[in-house]
């Protein structure tokens, strides 16, 4: 899968929020988009996923310009990617059927889910799909916990393999490992690779360099409401084109 972001400007109210964005980002690689706080990369990861349509430029999901075609066909496309929010919401249920929900929502029959509760097999291919989520980021053998007693890193754990499980071409993660310990930060970027692996392109939004130099194919520097260099991971980081970017990278710029 490919996504090109196109020239692409968002507003909100008054305010122009993305301005002149560009972008392409492909399966089987991951993509860091940095930058400091507030320049706009959370709001271009929902842009990404289909939740805003820009006010200019185009998005497109291999080719097609996803808010020029019928909306079926947007839903279609957007069911494609999926997205991890900063917040790690989780339902006040079971691990496993947080990680289910992505599921159901997108057509698989919950009923059909056997959860590993209480030592009960999954045994269907949909309720293994959550057992193989949460191995991925290895919580194998806690779908029955309830989710309220989980840890911070558990639970963005959880809200990444609820993501994986619906098995999308293109995952999307803003700050996916803020506030955590590097313990838990070492396990969510082993299964980014891991997910990478698979087959899937990951873009996370995240204010570490260092994080995006350990992981990242290709980086972009996103400063004042767009981006302003990309390339790969190494070029970028180790031999920035832009002084914009020389300096955020070296610290000079607030995060």
């Amino acid at each position: 899968m490919r996504i090109t972001v196109e020239d692409v400007r968002l507003t909100r109210g008054e305010a122009t929020v993305l301005d002149g964005v560009d972008l392409t980002v492909e399966a089987g690689a991951v993509t860091a988009i940095v930058g400091p706080s507030g320049v706009g990369k959370t709001t271009l990861l929902r842009a990404i996923a289909g939740f805003a349509p820009p006010a200019a430029g185009a998005i497109r999901y291999d080719g097609a310009d996803l808010w020029a075609v019928e909306e079926r066909q947007r839903l279609q496309l957007r069911r494609t990617v999926a997205m991890v929010p900063q917040d790690r919401s989780l339902f006040n249920t079971t691990v496993a059927r947080n990680v289910a929900y992505g599921l159901g929502v997108r057509g698989g029959p919950l009923e059909r889910l056997r959860m590993a509760v209480g030592g009960v097999q999954a045994t269907d291919a949909l309720a293994q799909q959550v057992t193989d989520a949460l191995a991925l980021v290895q919580l194998a053998g806690m779908g029955g916990r309830a989710a309220r007693t989980l840890s911070a890193g558990e639970a963005q754990r959880v809200a990444i393999a609820r993501a994986i499980a619906t098995d999308p071409a293109m995952l999307l993660m803003d700050e996916p490992t803020s506030n955590l310990d590097p313990q838990t930060t070492a396990v969510i970027e082993e299964a980014i690779l891991a997910a990478v692996r698979r087959g899937m392109g990951v873009i996370i939004a995240t204010h570490d360099i260092h994080q995006a130099g350990r992981i990242a194919d290709r980086v972009a520097v996103m400063i004042g409401d767009t981006i302003i260099e990309e390339g790969s991971a190494t070029t970028v980081l180790e031999d920035a084109a832009s002084p914009a970017a020389r300096r955020f990278l070296a610290g000079e710029l607030p995060l």
